[in-house]
């Protein structure tokens, strides 16, 4: 089937599919969205569709073929979280964290992230140097740049607090 063949086989028989389809899933909107699919996969598939003679069929048989498989995901997703007890409640972040964390957004963005990877992460410089791939004396200023920008934001009541209640 050349392109303009399918084109027109598109437009000839979309609306039909989908009406076809609708009657069969009872969805409008997952009609149109698996034979629309199912499309994409005849035009991978034009010159079979050739060979078939009957490529209204093939298409149809692929959009239902779709639509059950998203039911079948959808109803899997479904006993999977009935399955699940919903996730304990915990509390928000204390004042103290928040302060670090606003603190931390003042800092420029390379020197925050080895402050985190160092102080918070609990990573050597070396690990650091690794990761972000910068030698260990760049490393190393970045620490001490990063204190140096930090340290008016925070208190040490702030800081010793934060890092004493969690690791993060």
């Amino acid at each position: 089937m050349s392109p303009e063949q399918f084109t027109e086989f598109y437009a000839a028989s979309f609306r039909r599919l989908v009406g076809q389809l609708f009657a069969m899933t009872g969805d409008q909107a997952e009609a149109q969205d698996a034979v629309q699919e199912a499309f994409v996969r005849a035009w991978a598939h034009r010159e079979q569709l050739d060979r078939n003679g009957a490529p209204d069929a093939w298409v149809r048989a692929t959009a239902w073929r779709i639509a059950v498989s998203r039911w079948r995901r959808a109803r899997l997703g479904r006993l999977l979280t009935r399955s699940h007890p919903p996730p304990q409640a915990t509390g928000g972040p204390t004042p103290d964290r928040v302060a670090v964390v606003a603190a931390l957004r003042k800092v420029p963005a390379e020197q925050r992230r080895a402050l985190v990877l160092y102080y918070l992460c609990d990573l050597a410089v070396s690990d650091i140097a690794a990761e972000t791939g910068v030698p260990a004396g760049t490393v190393k200023a970045r620490l001490a740049r990063g204190r140096t920008a930090l340290a008016p934001h925070l208190s040490d009541r702030t800081l010793q607090q934060s890092a004493a209640a969690d690791r993060w």
